[in-house]
């Protein structure tokens, strides 16, 4: 298998936001690039609105750059399937989104997509989920147990890349902790591509791997 490549260039990308009562078009990326090696971990500083979870969002497809080019291995993304690549390209989200049904059905979700297999039980393990809690409903959990059963499922899919908006921020301190630790841990293990979201310099300074702050559209290589 060839070594992971993911690479952005010469992206732009515009929303439309709500100013006073009106809808006004703002442009969030501009000529951005960024080349990512298989196994390197990224961390994306910026404030709010500055275009982080539009970045992330344009890398697995869940909105399209008005120009420039997104390729994984040399191919472009638009010419891939969107489910195949939101497999090889997982997300978690800001704010854990749990489906009715148990944490196994949650966990299992890609893998009834796919038709793929990995075992649940130890992935559960993995992440922090008891495995008495498998069979439980997953609404009514707290919303440190939710993050923990949606990084389960990205993970379920065997991505090669991991996407991670702001997975911590909607925690509060010590189960931020704790979660910060799994997915560090569960990277090193696995080897895994990761690009993650923050607004917290301290947390990226103690993520490590290679700092990027989004200013004016562009990201800028910074020390932290």
């Amino acid at each position: 298998m060839s070594p992971l490549h993911l690479e952005l260039r010469n992206v732009s990308k515009s929303i439309l936001r709500k100013v006073n009562n009106s809808r006004v078009t703002t442009q969030v990326l501009s000529g951005l690039e960024l080349e990512v090696q298989g196994g390197e971990l990224i961390t994306v500083m910026g404030p709010s609105g500055s275009g982080k979870s539009t970045l992330l969002r344009l890398i697995n497809r869940l909105s399209e750059p008005d120009s420039g080019i997104i390729t994984l291995n040399g191919k472009n993304t638009r010419d891939y399937d969107p489910l195949e690549l939101r497999r090889k390209i997982g997300m978690v989200f800001q704010v854990p989104i749990v489906f009715r049904g148990s944490v196994r059905d949650n966990i299992a979700l890609g893998m009834k997509l796919w038709g793929s297999y990995i075992d649940i039980e130890a992935l559960a393990r993995d992440t922090g989920i008891p495995e008495a809690l498998l069979d439980a409903d997953a609404l009514p959990l707290s919303v440190g147990e939710k993050q923990r059963v949606c990084i389960a499922r990205a993970l379920a899919n065997q991505p090669e890349v991991l996407l991670l908006d702001e997975p911590t921020s909607s925690l509060d301190a010590v189960t931020a902790e704790k979660v910060e630790g799994l997915l560090l841990g569960m990277r090193r293990e696995r080897n895994l591509t990761v690009l993650w979201v923050t607004h917290d310099r301290e947390q990226a300074k103690r993520i490590g791997g290679r700092k990027f702050m989004l200013r004016d559209g562009r990201l800028e290589e910074v020390h932290v």
